[in-house]
């Protein structure tokens, strides 16, 4: 018997959630539709997931015995097993009558990658998925044209047989998943061509998603009903679209801010200047004041990120780059030198500045009061 925990890729002690997870992956790396010659593998994968996600075959699993034994895994010399004395002590461990053939389908994800401007302002999305739908010739009932599912002969429609042994407790009467009917009650004697009595198809659908404005990398959109229709034309699941956020190649995100770095040529830092800069909105006005340092902000309120489920924006935060020359022509060269000799600054002191004013002191100052 093979590792389940191992086929799956999760540790002993893996939450239900984990085991979710881990299938999930594996099942649409390794599913026939995606790579044909992974079909072992795959029911591999199938399998270890039926026993993990129940509790009750992972606990039977976890204590050496066989969960899909039909004597509960764990048999003895007389046929009598752990699951014998557990269903006769305590009424049976597990769900009692027929197991309805019509259930719920499976929740299916996506990932859907979208770019900073249309996290901004929103939009509405197409893409393709390959699911599973109601079979258009049964109508999800899985039979024939005017054929009809039957009771099953072994257990009279009940999903289940009893059946008395005996054991070093004495005769006990316990009851089984019907194997003809696999716990259905019902028989399906003349199964849909089309979907082999499943009651649904797999095919590729175009889907539309509509991103709001102000989303982040990580949301993710429930689009009600639509994943995967379930057995026998059971209700659809929900399918789930995660975002991922492309990085821009300008602006950088922190919730709802932008912040970006304008290079600045070191005269106009001086002077002061009035420049257009290109913005999620077009382009627009940004004020350099007279002696800006190198690595001063300039902020543009309202430019940045729409705030999701709320009204107004973010700001933009942009950092200046103070740029100094590095070649210059020997006239320039002269007019520099006739500013350093007017500011008196051709023979320049090199200073520390104190803690509290230089930059360390600054972070330091920025931790510490928090």
């Amino acid at each position: 018997m093979a590792d389940y925990y191992s086929v799956l890729g999760v540790s002993r002690d893996a939450t239900p959630e984990e085991i979710k997870r881990a299938y999930r992956k594996l099942a649409r790396e390794l599913h026939p539709d995606v790579n044909p010659d992974a079909g072992e593998k795959f029911k591999d994968v199938t399998a270890a997931y039926e026993v993990l996600s129940d509790p009750q075959k992972r606990e039977m699993f976890d204590l050496g015995g066989d969960p899909f034994s039909q004597g509960g895994g764990f048999n003895s010399a007389a046929g009598f097993g752990f699951g014998d004395i557990v269903d006769a002590f305590f009424g049976g461990g597990g769900q009692r009558g027929p197991r309805p053939r019509k259930r719920r389908g499976q929740d299916a994800l996506i990932r859907l990658q979208v770019t900073l401007e249309e996290a901004a302002f929103g939009v509405t999305r197409e893409f393709t998925v390959d699911t599973a739908v109601t079979c258009s010739t049964c109508h999800g009932e899985g039979t024939s044209s005017g054929a009809a599912i039957i009771n099953c002969s072994m257990c009279q429609g009940r999903g289940e047989v009893q059946s008395v042994q005996k054991s070093f407790l004495g005769q006990v009467m316990t009851s089984r998943q019907c194997p003809q009917c696999q716990g259905f009650g019902t028989l399906n004697p003349h199964p849909c061509a089309e979907c082999t009595g499943d009651g649904r198809v797999r095919t590729r659908s175009n889907i539309s998603v509509t991103i709001p404005p102000g989303v982040e990398g990580g949301t993710r959109i429930q689009m009600t009903g639509q994943g995967e229709v379930g057995p026998g034309g059971g209700p659809a699941g929900d399918l789930y679209v995660e975002l991922i956020e492309i990085p821009h190649a300008i602006f950088q995100r922190r919730g709802d801010q932008l912040h970006a770095t304008m290079s600045l040529p070191m005269t106009a830092a001086a002077l002061g200047s009035t420049l257009e800069l290109e913005t999620l909105d077009g382009m627009a006005p940004i004020h350099i004041k007279p002696g800006t340092q190198s690595g001063a902000t300039v902020t543009l309120k309202g430019s940045g990120m729409p705030r999701l489920r709320s009204s107004g924006r973010g700001d933009l935060v942009v950092h200046l780059d103070i740029q100094t020359p590095t070649a210059m022509t020997s006239e320039q060269e002269e007019l520099v030198r006739k500013l350093a000799e007017l500011r008196g600054e051709e023979k320049p002191l090199a200073q520390f500045h104190e803690q509290s004013s230089s930059l360390f002191g600054k972070l330091k100052d920025a931790f510490t009061t928090r």
